[in-house]
């Protein structure tokens, strides 16, 4: 099965170690990041969605961070 996280966080470097902690557990980039401002906090918010190829059947219990 092919895993699908869609990663948010404030513009700030929490982000980043988010990422970078998805990769560093097997998934993969998928698509470029996205950058949009929520309006209704001020800030601005990135997206980055990540795959990952995983030998489970699919479940919507499935706690894909957990991956």
């Amino acid at each position: 099965m092919l895993a699908y996280r869609l990663l948010t966080e404030d513009d700030t470097s929490a982000f980043c170690h988010k990422v970078t902690a998805a990769l560093a557990a097997g998934w993969s980039l998928h698509g470029g990041p996205v950058y949009a401002f929520d309006a209704a906090r001020g800030v601005m918010r990135c997206g980055q969605a990540v795959v990952k190829e995983v030998d489970a059947e699919y479940s919507p219990e499935i706690k894909l961070g957990a991956l």
